[in-house]
């Protein structure tokens, strides 16, 4: 049986663009896959004639040779592979059945337990908390794991079943003509592997519920701001009995009164009289420890300038 026009088989003019061609096999495609039309066997074979077209005509070299001998030009060893198939015929509709099917990364196998989401607090401290450290504790409402059914998601007294459709995988695999295997996400299950037929009353089959927890959160000492604290494990409870993800903690400092934090330093404006900086003299500050510390005038001090507090010897 003689082989159709490849063109004609497309549907598109020999003088199309590669923009042209890549829309018409797509919406072809898409009509006769195996998949949309099961038992139809020659949906089956207008696929694979669509296929074997599209694989030719968009490669430059090949639909240039094409379009000079015809089917001739991959018969007889002239082409890159027997009947016209070369060595990259899968790698041709990777791009069309991503964007049909969804199929990124699709042979990537699921889980049925899902990891739940990262969490992130934001918490403002004061200056003398971020320089002697303290224990905080922190409220929020997050997802947690549903006592009733322990995260199974299941009525209590029952238990998930495997998913009958894909044996449990997840995923469902369908070989086309013996060329290349398409895979795909489990429509019945979702890629869980499992199916609960008589889901949770408290948890509605997802195995986890909101409740509000509270937590402690250890602040070291030094800590600057914008500084990100982890709490493994302590984020949103995963989806049927999935691990839990992370709580991210992020400080910020809240603005002193008196001091202004320099990375380890800390600075305070102090207001001297014109004879202590003249003919110099010492006083005493507060520090952020709560004691005094003792700063020296040197004579002849100009305003704006800096001198170090003595008793200070901590820092942020």
């Amino acid at each position: 049986m003689s082989k159709r026009d490849y063109y004609e088989v497309l549907g598109v003019s020999r003088t199309c663009t590669e923009v042209e061609l890549k829309a018409a096999f797509r919406k072809l495609a898409m009509q006769h896959h195996p998949d949309r039309n099961p038992g139809d066997n020659e949906c089956e074979h207008k696929f694979k004639e669509l296929n074997e077209a599209y694989d030719v005509l968009k490669d430059g070299d090949k639909r240039a040779a094409y379009d000079r001998f015809g089917h001739a030009a991959f018969e007889q060893g002239m082409g890159g592979g027997q009947h016209g198939f070369g060595a990259d015929f899968g790698s041709a509709f990777s791009d069309i059945f991503e964007g049909i099917f969804g199929m990124g990364g699709a042979r990537q196998r699921t889980s049925g337990r899902e990891r739940g989401a990262d969490l992130r607090f934001n918490m403002e401290i004061t200056l003398e908390d971020a320089f002697g450290g303290k224990n905080a504790q922190v409220r929020l409402p997050t997802s947690v794991t549903c006592e009733s059914c322990s995260g199974s998601g299941a009525k209590p007294g029952t238990k998930p079943k495997v998913c009958q459709h894909c044996n449990g995988h997840g995923r469902i695999r369908h070989t086309q003509g013996g060329f290349f295997t398409l895979e795909r996400t489990c429509p019945i299950c979702q890629g869980r592997g499992q199916v609960i037929e008589d889901p949770c009353p408290s948890c509605s089959g997802s195995g986890r519920v909101t409740r509000e927890r509270t937590l402690s959160v250890n602040i070291p000492p030094g800590v600057e701001d914008g500084t990100r604290i982890r709490l493994a494990s302590e984020g949103e409870a995963g989806v049927r009995g999935g691990p839990p993800g992370d709580l991210y903690i992020f400080l910020s400092l809240a603005a002193h009164a008196f001091f202004q934090r320099d990375g380890a330093d800390l600075h305070c404006r102090v207001p001297v009289s014109m004879v202590t900086a003249a003919l110099g003299g010492d006083f005493e500050i507060p520090t952020i420890d709560g004691s005094n510390g003792r700063v020296k005038i040197p004579p002849g001090t100009q305003s704006g300038q800096s001198r170090p507090c003595e008793s200070t010897t901590r820092k942020l």
